[in-house]
């Protein structure tokens, strides 16, 4: 017997167990394979963290990358749709957080600040707009791109304070920038719809609409932030002390979020809007556990599979130049507009370079929230096929390389996290 053969017969019933285990898992309930994939996840991030200082979000991507049909094809997409809403909620509990860590007094006595916040995501998109013109990508669709680039991903950066627990800086202005150009990502994306379906963004009847929709979004959206803050806040002292407060506020979050979308608002800038009013009214008296206790950690595993199983990198061959665009030309968007601002708004040059690199994550936040399935693409009428591919694409690798990236440039470069250390807990 040969040697090709002896080898044959070694590996051939390995390889038929394995496809008639994949073949297994394919075929169960959803639900089920859901359910394996989360202790999967938790598992793999625990591990990447305790071996390799990764953060736990990387492992919980990575797992639900493995599951989909980037990988393994273990569950498709669609079969995320009936768990969107807890998804939502997820998401809608974090940047409820979010809202209540950001103080708007700081940016009125420091309107350098502010104006570095407003610049550093404006220069951004404009930055990939410019970049995939010069690449021959539609104005239409390149608009698209450059209007989502203009957003850091809160949720990541909300989990990675929770896991880092830093303090400075860096930290403040990094949960502000990602609150701030996610608003101006939605606001971009309502003026965007408006523009495709007049029929392009240099067709000038189209502004003026464009403008109204953009103004009322921003109004409507504040207005029912400000009133979602302040029934909390009333609601609140009647339940004060007692354990059902975390569930007033998930009920409150859940309605503030599904008006905004039945009213065609913001749910993200409602909820940063409701989280800033109820900790100024409130003060200390508001308390926003992390992920709010067992449940909310679940789902915001829940939340980082999810966003692990719409990664994609088809067609990265042919597209990767507009996908080395958006991604540079964000980065330099974002750099300049720091740098700029870096002494007026009393920075120093290397926490100048630690917040533009944590800045990175990419999110489609602003889409993935007004959106009825995780299928949002399909949601973007007019949009070139070609560079929406490039865009998943682009987030897919900031999303998961750029946690890596914001990890150590606030741990690393601006040393504002305690100090690691191995020894053991008895």
């Amino acid at each position: 017997m040969s040697l090709s053969s002896t080898l044959e017969n070694w590996f051939a019933p390995s390889a038929a167990t394995a496809s008639w285990t994949l073949d297994r898992l394919r075929g169960i309930d959803p639900v089920l394979g859901f359910a394996i994939v989360m202790v999967v996840a938790v598992v793999l991030g625990e591990i990447l963290r305790r071996r390799f200082r990764l953060p736990r979000l990387c492992g919980h991507m990575l797992t639900g990358a493995l599951a989909s049909p980037l990988a393994l094809r273990l569950l498709e997409r669609t079969d995320l749709d009936p768990v969107k809403p807890l998804i939502d909620l997820a998401i809608g509990v974090l940047v409820f957080e979010l809202g209540s860590r950001i103080r708007p007094r700081w940016l009125i006595d420091n309107p350098w600040l502010a104006l570095t916040c407003v610049l550093e995501g404006v220069l951004s998109g404009l930055a990939v707009y410019v970049g995939l013109l010069a690449f021959d990508a539609p104005s239409i669709s390149a608009a698209l791109a450059g209007a989502v680039a203009m957003s850091t991903s809160p949720v990541i950066v909300l989990a990675l304070v929770h896991q880092m627990r830093p303090r400075g800086q860096v930290t403040e202005r990094l949960l502000m920038m990602s609150a701030i150009n996610s608003v101006l990502a939605v606001v971009a994306l309502k003026a965007w719809g408006v523009l495709a379906a007049s029929g392009g963004i240099t067709v000038e009847p189209g502004l003026e609409p464009a403008i109204t929709s953009a103004l009322l979004v921003v109004s409507g959206s504040f207005l029912l932030g400000v009133a979602a803050g302040w029934v909390l806040t009333q609601l609140t002292k009647q339940v004060r002390g007692l354990t059902t407060a975390p569930v007033l506020q998930i009920a409150l979050v859940i309605i503030a979020a599904m008006l905004a979308a039945q009213w065609r608002l913001s749910p993200l800038l409602a909820l940063l809007v409701a989280g800033m009013v109820a900790r100024s009214r409130m003060a200390h008296g508001l308390t926003v556990e992390p992920q709010l206790g067992t449940a909310g950690a679940t789902l915001s595993v829940m939340l980082f599979i999810c966003l692990g199983m719409l990664f994609t990198l088809d067609g990265f061959s042919t597209l990767w130049p507009w996908v080395l665009v958006i991604i540079v030309a964000r980065l330099i968007g974002k750099g300049i507009a720091i740098a700029v601002l870096t002494r007026p708004s009393g920075l120093g040059w290397r926490q100048a370079g630690a917040l533009t690199i944590a800045l990175q994550p990419m999110s489609s936040l602003a889409v993935l929230l007004t959106a009825d399935t995780f299928g949002w693409p399909s949601q973007l009428p007019g949009a070139n096929g070609g560079v929406l591919q490039a865009l998943l694409i682009s987030t897919t690798l900031l999303q998961f390389i750029g946690p890596l990236l914001a990890e150590r440039a606030v741990r690393d470069l601006a040393q504002e996290c305690a100090p690691v250390t191995n020894k053991k807990v008895p």
